[in-house]
């Protein structure tokens, strides 16, 4: 959560924080401010949307003066409420130091007693302002900067990314890490500091990422690195693999659309990456439905788990930890590696899995699945997994994010840089990728034949162009979106792997149309949930999965007859009786194992256009983040 930005050197260092700050309003927030380096500090600080920072910016003379140095941020409120004295940039008591932050202090109240004891005074709410204080607390015993960062450092407790500006010091930008992302751009005669590389892709791509409990200084020309023992290291820099056509939203309305429409490619290079391949190579053979009878695909790789067959065929039982969408991807998982490999898969809440004091067995793989790979619970939990001696295979979408840098084994989805709060693309991706797995894992202990084992690699491979057909529901979707804007709540049923998909269409649409939805397994209906139908109420019944679709008819047949309003969203060859649902949509065929891959796009398409009907921002919920780096 939150985004920080900093730039140092030659440049209209304003602009250059504002522009950031507008490609990091994905992360979430509700307040935004700069700080600009003059004496004493300018600042400025808007609750809100990004463009009331925009105007009272635009609104100063004051802040049209050149800087060569400042900070930005974004901030999601935790400690304390969102409010122009809680928001970022925080200064010191003394005011020589500003900082922004993006992670939680948890000893801050430990160490906010100790500052007042020691005559500081406060004047928000915030845990930021006492690591602020702290810093310059430091500052002014030890009388030098890099020594006053060291010894904060060894003070706090819970995770930081900051970034720091001294009034003494009016050409060097600090910064300092600790389980919160950070990344330095380096530009001509300039550095830049942010959250994430896109904040700054459009003035350079050479970056330097920043490692945990590392402290830097930037200047116009140099940069520093410190080790946690305060060592300097020698680090080279790199070249960004995005472009700037990834964080633009080119001809779309949204990001979300943009998202949505990049499923067929994006899927198709997973596909392709997990057969240590590059796109071109295969390109007549992936996402063409005619080549149904051609046997020439590449085969997966256990190498793009960083694994090997051994690895592989060690595994006795598959726990995996996730949150929101990717504990979503899980259960599909579940479904597909128990139904293929017939290894037992346990599904959990990345924020319960440690404190439900867990029980792994020998030979059991933890598996974490996380679009940005800072996921904090996640994280958390891939430390605890490890400490009780089972191995960690990270399943995210971020090269070197913290998830992927603690765990043994990584494959990493072909998602791209994903705007939108709510995932789509990289949800798809994570489908994906456990279909891999799963069928790695069956091939590995010998469940399944090299003919079956080719006949589904092929089915995978024809994914790309069935999703590519299912995008004509940007339009198709729309007379039942009409129908369900108006909706106080909506009910989503399904069994077995519709149950686990239909789990991601109640969070997509509840998260950017604001409506009250919830997913049940039809199985449940008469233990409970059946007392909450009444006239009208809308019922969406998702039917892949034909040796079931008798029974989810029937429990669909239960609803309406109560008075429910039901719709369908189904597989071409599930027949159903049209007068029965006031609305239906049928997917392309697919193996029913991977019909979660399709079933999926009308449920982002409906809720996309229920959000925009709803006249909401489809990109930007409201009290949503999209890293979620905070437990």
């Amino acid at each position: 959560m939150c985004g920080i930005v900093g730039f140092v050197g030659q440049g209209n260092t304003k602009d250059i924080l504002l522009a950031g700050l507008s490609r990091l309003e994905y992360r979430g927030y509700d307040s935004a401010g700069i700080a600009l380096y003059s004496q004493p500090f300018t600042l400025v600080k808007a609750v809100g949307k990004l463009e009331e920072l925009k105007k009272k910016v635009a609104s100063s003379k004051e802040y049209q003066l050149p800087y060569s140095m400042g900070i930005g941020h974004t901030r999601w409120a935790t400690h304390g409420k969102a409010s122009e004295k809680n928001a970022h940039p925080h200064l010191s008591m003394h005011k020589e130091v500003v900082l922004v932050h993006n992670g939680i202090i948890e000893n801050f109240a430990e160490l906010k007693n100790f500052l007042q004891e020691q005559g500081y005074s406060f004047y928000s709410d915030t845990d930021t302002e006492v690591a602020v204080n702290l810093i310059e607390y430091y500052y002014r015993k030890d009388k030098d900067i890099l020594k006053a960062l060291f010894s904060v450092q060894k003070e706090l407790k819970g995770s930081y990314a900051f970034a720091i500006m001294f009034q003494e010091d009016e050409k060097t930008l600090y910064a300092m890490r600790k389980d919160s992302p950070l990344i330095v751009g380096k530009g001509e005669n300039a550095f830049y500091l942010a959250s994430d590389v896109s904040a700054f892709l459009d003035y350079t791509k050479e970056i330097y990422p920043v490692e945990n409990r590392e402290i830097l200084s930037l200047s116009e020309k140099e940069i520093h690195i410190y080790n946690k023992n305060a060592g300097e290291v020698q680090r080279s820099s790199s070249i960004a693999e995005l472009d700037q056509s990834q964080i633009h939203k080119g001809d779309y309305l949204h990001f979300m659309e943009k998202e949505i429409f990049e499923q067929p490619k994006v899927v198709k290079d997973t596909l392709l990456y997990a057969c240590n391949q590059e796109n071109e190579e295969t390109e007549g053979n992936v996402g063409n439905a005619g080549n149904a009878g051609n046997s020439e695909y590449p085969e997966f790789s256990y190498e793009a788990f960083s694994m090997t067959e051994k690895d592989f065929q060690e595994i006795s039982r598959v726990r995996v930890i996730a949150c929101g969408s990717a504990y979503h991807a899980g259960w599909v998982l579940k479904s597909v590696c128990e139904s293929l490999a017939r290894v037992p898969v346990q599904v959990e809440l990345a924020s319960e899995f440690r404190y439900n004091h867990p029980i792994l067995e020998k030979g059991e793989l933890v598996i974490s699945i996380s679009q940005s790979g800072e996921t904090a619970d996640t994280l958390a939990a891939v430390k605890e997994a490890k400490k009780l001696g089972a191995k960690t295979l990270s399943i995210v979408n971020v090269k070197g994010s913290a998830i992927a840098r603690e765990s043994d084994f990584v494959f990493y989805t072909q998602a791209g840089p994903e705007i939108a709060v709510a995932t789509t693309k990289a949800y798809s991706c994570q489908l994906t990728a456990g279909y891999i797995f799963s069928l790695l894992l069956a091939k590995a202990k010998g469940k399944i034949s090299k003919e079956e084992t080719q006949s589904l690699t092929e089915e995978l491979f024809l994914l790309p162009g069935k999703i590519q057909q299912c995008l004509s529901f940007d339009q198709e979707i729309l007379p039942m979106a009409k129908e369900l804007k108006d909706a106080d709540n909506i009910f989503f049923l399904g069994r077995g792997l519709d149950w686990a998909i239909s789990m991601e269409g109640a969070l997509k649409l509840k998260e950017i149309s604001y409506i009250h939805c919830e997913s049940y397994s039809s199985g449940e209906l008469k233990h409970g949930t059946i007392s909450l139908i009444e006239k009208g109420s809308p019922v969406i019944g998702l039917l892949s999965q034909e040796e079931l679709a008798g029974k989810s008819i029937s429990n669909i047949h239960e609803v309406r007859s109560r008075g429910a309003k039901c719709f369908a969203i189904r597989m071409e060859d599930i027949a159903i009786e049209e007068e029965d649902f006031a609305g239906s949509l049928s997917v392309p065929k697919t193996h029913p194992l991977f019909a979660g891959s399709l079933l999926v796009l009308p449920l982002q398409f409906l809720s996309y256009q229920v959000s925009l009907l709803k006249g909401f921002d489809p990109d930007k919920p409201r009290n949503l983040a999209k890293s979620v780096t905070v437990e």
